[in-house]
């Protein structure tokens, strides 16, 4: 059974002091014991040509939203980092609605994380635009 550890609140303050530039990549709505939800609220600069989301757009906001569902579990650790991060680009996300990133943790050990994030446009939940899976290093304490 994988127990929270870090409230909203907790994670918040966290997020906020040892990684503010992470705001760059979306909010954080929701939070659960290995779970986290994101949103990215879809600028202009998060655009390339065509009038789609960016794929490095779309690879910063599941990596910041698997750090959130990852830190539920092992706490506060800022050196925790990505080791590796796979993605599927599976549909063009809508340009005009924001984008919503769900995390979850798979497998945490003692020193390695591993998971996925399900990222969509919003207001379509049921078609994923993308799917990555992640692996970070959490160093020794």
């Amino acid at each position: 059974m994988t127990v929270q550890v870090m409230t909203f609140a907790e994670m918040q303050r966290f997020l906020a002091t040892e990684f503010p530039q992470g705001a760059q990549y979306g909010e954080l709505l929701e939070l659960g014991a290995g779970s986290a939800l994101m949103k990215l609220p879809v600028q202009d600069g998060h655009l390339r040509p065509g009038g789609t989301v960016s794929g490095p757009s779309m690879m910063g906001l599941a990596d910041v939203a698997f750090y959130a569902a990852l830190l539920s579990v092992i706490g506060p650790v800022p050196l925790a980092v990505t080791t590796n991060l796979n993605i599927n680009f599976l549909r063009r996300p809508a340009a005009d609605a924001d984008l919503l990133a769900r995390a979850s943790t798979l497998k945490v050990g003692r020193r390695l994380g591993v998971g996925e994030v399900y990222l969509f446009s919003e207001g379509n939940e049921d078609d994923p635009v993308a799917h990555a899976t992640l692996t970070y290093s959490i160093p020794s304490s």
